[in-house]
C-alpha cells in the first residue's frame, strides 16, 4: 500500500469503535451508520496510512494486524488528547480557569496537601496545577508578584503593599527539638536562657519581606538554612537545635532520634495557616474550590480557642 493522505479524526474514531465493538456491523450500530460505510471508512484509512489494519481473511471477525495494534495505541492517544482539549475548552467557556498556580508553605503537612490536590484533580481533571513550596514571606511574594494566584502560608509581614484577602485554613504545631546527644536535651526546663547559648537552626526567608526582622529567633548564634530537609538532617546529627513541624518529627521522637526540648523561651506552639489571594486578581471556580477544601480540613481539626485567641505566632 502507498499513503495518499492524512487520516481524519472521524476515521480514527471509526477505527477505535471497530476495535471496541469487535466488528464493522457493531461499530455501525453504535455510530448509527451502515456497515458498508464503516468498511469503506476503514479501507480509506488503511489506504492513507499505507498499512493493513485488520485481517479480514483468516477470521470471520476483523482482527488487528501487527501494524493495526501499533496504530491503535497512537489513535487512542490522539482521541484522548482531543477529548481533553474539548473538556478544557468547555470548562473555559463556562468560566473555569485553565490553570491554578499555588504557593504553599513548606510547613504544610504532606497529608493535607495530598488530600487537597488529589480531590482537586478528581474534581477538575482539565485544570492544570502549578505548585511551588516556599518558606515564610516567599509565599506572599509569589502571590503579590502575580506568580501564584493562591498562597497558603503561616506568615504575613506586609498587608499594605498589595491588598490581599486572608482566609483561615487551619494550623500546624511546632516543637522545639534536638538530638539526644545535644547539651539541651537533658536540661532542667525551668532554667531560662540556656537556649540562647547554643546554635539555633533557622529557616531563611528567600523573600525581602522580612529583611531586618527576626521572628522566633532566640539564640545569639544561628545557622540559616534554605529548606526544612537540611534543618531536619542537622538536627538529627546534633548540630544545633530548632523548631520543627510536629508531623515531620513524630517518628523521630517515637524512635528516640530526637527529643522535645522544654525551656521557658522555646515552647511548642501552633502557627495558623492563612490562604491569601490578591483582591484585584481573585481565583476562579477551581481556585475557590481548592481554598474551600483546605478550609474544610481546618474545620475537621479546629484550632484550640486559647491558641486562636493569641493570634499568629512567628515561625523560626
Amino acid at each position: 500500500m502507498r499513503t495518499s493522505g492524512t487520516p481524519t479524526l472521524d476515521q480514527l474514531h471509526v477505527f477505535l469503535c471497530v476495535v471496541e465493538t469487535g466488528s464493522f456491523a457493531a461499530a455501525g450500530r453504535r455510530l448509527n451508520r451502515a456497515t458498508s460505510v464503516i468498511s469503506y471508512g476503514i479501507a480509506n484509512l488503511e489506504q492513507q496510512l499505507g498499512l493493513p489494519l485488520f485481517d479480514r481473511e483468516s477470521t470471520r471477525k476483523p482482527q488487528l494486524t501487527e501494524a493495526g495494534r501499533a496504530v491503535l495505541a497512537e489513535a487512542r492517544t490522539v482521541a484522548h488528547s482531543l477529548d481533553a482539549l474539548r473538556a478544557k475548552v468547555n470548562g473555559m467557556l463556562s468560566g473555569l480557569e485553565a490553570e491554578v498556580s499555588l504557593a504553599v508553605s513548606v510547613l504544610m503537612p504532606g497529608d493535607r496537601l495530598v488530600d487537597a490536590l488529589r480531590a482537586f484533580q478528581a474534581r477538575f481533571p482539565t485544570v492544570a496545577l502549578r505548585l511551588n513550596v516556599e518558606a515564610l514571606g516567599a509565599v506572599q511574594q509569589y502571590v503579590a508578584g502575580g506568580r501564584a494566584v493562591i498562597g497558603i502560608g503561616v506568615e504575613i509581614w506586609d498587608k499594605t503593599t498589595d491588598p490581599l484577602e486572608h482566609i483561615a485554613v487551619g494550623d500546624v504545631e511546632m516543637l522545639p527539638v534536638a538530638a539526644p546527644s545535644h547539651p539541651l536535651a537533658g536540661v532542667d526546663g525551668s532554667l531560662p536562657g540556656l537556649a540562647r547559648e547554643h546554635v539555633q537552626l533557622v529557616i531563611a526567608d528567600r523573600s525581602p519581606l522580612s529583611e531586618g526582622q527576626e521572628f522566633g529567633v532566640i539564640a545569639t548564634r544561628t545557622w540559616r538554612l534554605s529548606d526544612l530537609s537540611s534543618k531536619h538532617t542537622l538536627l538529627l546529627a546534633g548540630i544545633g537545635w530548632g523548631s520543627m513541624p510536629a508531623h515531620m518529627v513524630r517518628a523521630d521522637l517515637a524512635a528516640g532520634r530526637l527529643v522535645e526540648l522544654h525551656m521557658p523561651e522555646a515552647k511548642r506552639r501552633r502557627l495558623p495557616f492563612t490562604a491569601i489571594y490578591r483582591t484585584d486578581r481573585p481565583p476562579g471556580p477551581a481556585g475557590r474550590w481548592l481554598i474551600q477544601r483546605f478550609a474544610e480540613q481546618e474545620a475537621d481539626q479546629p484550632m484550640p480557642d486559647d491558641v486562636r485567641a493569641k493570634g499568629a505566632v512567628r515561625p523560626a
